[in-house]
């Protein structure tokens, strides 16, 4: 795969999922708690998934973040019934991502509820009172925002999601990048920033990920955000592999 120019990407967004190096992927998130994908979607496809932002038939909720006080600026909520991108996109993530999760859970000595199908995790989120969508479609403008937090909406969680930029940074909008911080024992936190490319993917901590210590593994929690927008609009897909309460 081309990790440079998202124009001209062949076959489907799964087949290129599939394409990603996953054992270079997993070789840096197990050192950083994030890494980026390469090229997942073309420019019309990242511009036809940002347009459906303002077709509420698509959306469960949408929250306005300075009324929550997450920061500023808007994100909405999928119905269950998910473009087809979107469920394809997901579908395709959550086996390659089964493998580091459970490999983080043998890591951290926690259990690792994860099913090989993702259609049997969704149904035990249901089951354990998790039956809302959490796939998120967001929207930033000149002076929005993103307090640094995590995507954790119950008591059943998958150790790893995804975010897909839809616009092009430096064109599109400037500022906006992706903020990851890691809280460190005995030490202040350290934190990273990523300028999220068209059409690329990054793949990230959800809560914590396995830090080496002298006693073997430890969770070094981390959250995530994004810096402020300083010019222009910026769309974003977000990837949960749990439902939301």
């Amino acid at each position: 795969m081309n990790t440079n120019d998202a124009t001209h990407l062949a076959g489907r967004p799964a087949d290129r999922v599939a394409a990603v190096d996953w054992p270079a992927l997993a070789e840096e998130l197990d050192e950083h708690g994030s890494a980026p994908t390469g090229p997942l979607l073309t420019p019309d496809e990242c511009h036809a998934i940002a347009a459906l932002y303002d077709e509420g038939e698509h959306f469960r909720t949408t929250v306005d973040m300075a009324r929550h006080r997450f920061g500023s600026g808007q994100y909405r909520y999928f119905t269950h019934d998910l473009p087809d991108v979107v469920a394809e996109l997901r579908a395709a993530f959550y086996p390659r991502l089964l493998p580091i999760a459970r490999e983080w859970a043998a890591k951290l000595g926690r259990p690792a509820p994860w099913p090989d199908s993702l259609g049997e995790w969704l149904r035990m989120c249901h089951d354990a009172g998790q039956a809302k969508s959490a796939q998120i479609l967001l929207r930033y403008g000149p002076g929005d925002w993103n307090a640094l937090h995590r995507d954790v909406f119950g008591e059943a969680v998958f150790p790893l999601q995804a975010v897909i930029g839809l616009n092009a940074p430096g064109t599109d909008f400037t500022g906006g990048e992706f903020l990851m911080t890691e809280q460190r024992p005995r030490a202040q936190s350290r934190g990273s920033a990523a300028a999220l490319r068209q059409g690329h993917g990054l793949v990230f901590a959800t809560r914590d990920r396995p830090v080496r210590s002298r006693r073997g593994w430890s969770a070094g929690p981390m959250r995530h955000g994004v810096s402020t927008v300083r010019s222009g609009r910026r769309h974003t897909l977000g990837l949960v592999f749990h439902d939301a309460q």
